[in-house]
């Protein structure tokens, strides 16, 4: 079920989501939060398709905000909000409001979001595209117990990844984080299956891939062994080599599909690695609402010191072992 409103208002939609739960016969009951999408109208076909697969495991009311720029100096004064409530299977398993912004209202798009949010339940913004530089000041931000991000769909993913590391809150996430869940998780388990000492990284991926880099800043922060960075024709990461006290652990996924993981004194294995969709790796972030620690302590680990020889050393604001001499003269600034 769909219903068009033109020129409306936040107290307009909310009755035409009641009308349109009465007139379908379902409930407004089973729905677990409030999913934010902010986009623009070129990639909301996407965004919306993905909230909509990942509803079927988070049901929730969608709320899409699209922020149409007008063209004439008239036309961007003049303030207007155009929706479409979809209901029932034109909604995933939850309700999706469409949010079509012009003229002042852009600027004030958390006065008509707040109205349509769920009473009691946790709100989640996601980015798709041209996330702000702090999305937890960010006026739609603050309304969120959770924001998504994806460095991926920056112009410079690499400097995004900076940006967020300057202004991490908790609460903030990334897409290109969610990527490299199954990276992380079966380069642990190989870990756990053979207890060795790790010397040094390296990962290999495409160039400027922010999920290449956040794999690489993780390693550094949890093993604090030396990592360089390799690139790759792709598609994405394609392989991760651990040295170790008892010899190479290599995880390599040439094809973006399937991957083999090499271990001395095991048979070589097969490991499905696929590449997941926006979907998925939605579905992930909502999973949990809770600050993700390991993420910010990757994150602030810092892109620079990657590969530059200073990975795996504590970061330059810890305080260095004073050496001999400094402690000599410390000792006679004492005495006097």
């Amino acid at each position: 079920m769909k219903i068009d409103l033109t020129d409306t208002t936040s107290s307009k939609i909310n009755k035409a989501l009641v009308d349109g739960r009465r007139a379908i016969g379902t409930p407004a009951i089973g729905m677990v939060l409030t999913l934010v999408i902010v986009t623009d109208e070129e990639n909301a076909y996407d965004a919306l398709k993905a909230a909509n697969d990942a509803s079927r495991e988070h049901p929730s009311r969608t709320l899409v905000v699209v922020k149409r720029v007008s063209r004439s100096p008239r036309d961007r004064a003049k303030a207007r909000l155009d929706a479409e409530v979809r209901l029932g299977t034109d909604a995933g398993t939850g309700e999706t409001v469409i949010l079509r912004l012009y003229g002042d209202v852009i600027d004030h798009a958390q006065s008509v979001v707040l109205p349509l949010l769920l009473p009691d339940a946790p709100v989640v913004v996601w980015w798709a595209v041209n996330a702000p530089l702090d999305p937890a000041k960010d006026p739609l931000g603050a309304l969120a117990q959770r924001r998504v991000t994806d460095a991926y769909a920056a112009e410079q993913p690499i400097e995004e990844l900076s940006a967020r590391a300057d202004t991490y809150t908790p609460g903030d996430t990334d897409l290109s984080w969610a990527r490299i869940t199954p990276w992380r998780s079966m380069l642990a388990a190989a870990l756990d299956q053979a207890p060795c000492t790790v010397s040094s990284a390296e990962v290999t991926g495409e160039e400027f891939n922010p999920s290449c880099e956040l794999l690489a800043m993780w390693l550094a922060d949890r093993l604090r062994v030396p990592v360089t960075r390799k690139v790759s024709d792709g598609p994405g990461l394609t392989a991760v080599r651990l040295e170790s006290s008892s010899g190479a652990i290599v995880l390599d996924r040439p094809d973006g599909s399937l991957a083999t993981l090499s271990m001395r004194g095991q048979p070589d294995r097969a490991v499905a690695l696929k590449r997941r969709d926006t979907a998925e790796l939605l579905a992930e972030e909502l999973r949990r609402l809770d600050p993700d620690e390991i993420y910010a302590g990757a994150l602030r680990y810092g892109v620079d010191r990657i590969g530059d020889g200073t990975a795996g050393q504590p970061a330059a604001a810890e305080e260095a072992p004073a050496k001999p001499a400094a402690k000599k003269a410390a000792k006679k600034a004492a005495a006097k």
